[in-house]
């Protein structure tokens, strides 16, 4: 499904662009996100509260999946509330904080979310918590954020040492991810092993730039440009947009766990995870960051429609699996980052 990949390098970051062929089912099915499902996300983000609403509730009312060996079911964790995946009270296993996107309007989806987490549970012996953060437009910045520090206090207070937490986000999540590494280092909190960013919005006050947003608006299969406005005014209101917990591009990168950061490279988000990627190798933080050909926006929680992306969620487990129970510091002294791009 893949060629070989090539590299890039940018300000001294080694960026490798991971080539893929895809085959003429995919491609269909790509033409059929570009002209549905794009259309409806823009419809969601602007619609009335009410409309959203009825999104949010159909969302959440979709079947759970069954995934072997792994329960999935809601529950309140102290509080913090949200899908646990396994027991999560057995703290001898390796827990899974998973912040999910859906442009801060939408809860977890049944057919990508879960799926997805209940699949690393397998391979990874692990549990899982996905928090049922609060969403905008009832609840704007600071209120999902203020949850997802809450549900990582509580996988601490359950007896989780913090070397087998991994923390996991896509989109308005991997956003989510790195507000939480901020409020984790400020409340300083031990970090956890590691994290994983899904092709995160890092930047939510200029729609028109990081340029990636202009050259690849026709290429997107899921978002569409504008509705980045339309997200940015239901989750932040009157909030400063350039507050790093809002816009981590502008955050103080120093200090934060081993990172993967993921992104497709026809995505209008592809140079948000690029330009995050360069200045956490600048603040010298372990990073790999990996931007896949051809692949949409969070290609990885669809590796069962589209096949061509199933490796890019092996390597977020073999990821996860590196850094599961490391006692090393959480920062290098040495720049070292990789990156995959196609």
């Amino acid at each position: 499904m893949s060629e070989a990949n090539s590299t890039v390098t940018r300000e001294d970051l080694s960026i490798e662009l991971v080539k893929v062929n895809l085959s003429l089912k995919s491609r269909f099915k790509l033409g059929v996100m570009k002209l549905i499902y794009r259309k409806i996300l823009g419809f969601i983000l602007r619609a009335k509260p009410t409309t959203i609403a009825w999104f949010q509730l159909k969302t959440a009312g979709l079947p759970l999946p069954v995934i072997d060996g792994v329960p999935i079911y809601y529950d309140v964790i102290g509080r913090s509330s949200g899908h646990c995946f396994g027991n999560l009270k057995d703290s001898k296993r390796p827990a899974i904080l998973w912040l999910h996107g859906g442009a801060f309007i939408l809860p977890a989806s049944p057919t990508a979310h879960h799926p997805t987490v209940g699949k690393l549970c397998q391979k990874l012996r692990a549990n899982a918590f996905m928090p049922d953060y609060r969403l905008a437009p009832f609840n704007p910045f600071p209120a999902g954020l203020n949850d997802c520090e809450q549900a990582y206090r509580e996988l601490l207070d359950l007896g989780y040492p913090p070397s087998q937490i991994v923390l996991g986000g896509d989109s308005a999540g991997a956003n989510l991810v790195f507000g939480l590494l901020q409020r984790i280092r400020k409340s300083e909190l031990p970090m956890p092993a590691c994290a994983v960013s899904i092709s995160p919005v890092t930047e939510l006050g200029r729609v028109q730039g990081p340029p990636s947003r202009t050259e690849n608006q026709s290429f997107d299969a899921l978002i569409p440009a504008s509705g980045l406005a339309s997200a940015w005014q239901l989750y932040g209101g009157n909030q400063d947009s350039s507050d790093p917990e809002i816009s981590p591009l502008f955050m103080d990168c120093r200090a934060l766990p081993p990172l993967l950061i993921v992104a497709g490279a026809h995505e209008i988000l592809r140079d948000d995870a690029i330009f995050m990627a360069q200045r956490c190798h600048a603040a010298g933080v372990s990073v790999k960051c990996r931007i896949w050909e051809r692949l949409p926006h969070a290609f990885p929680l669809f590796a069962n429609v589209l096949p061509e992306g199933a490796q890019s969620f092996e390597d977020i487990n073999e990821f996860f699996m590196a850094h599961l129970g490391s006692s090393k510091a959480t920062t290098r002294s040495e720049p070292d980052l990789e990156t995959t791009i196609d």
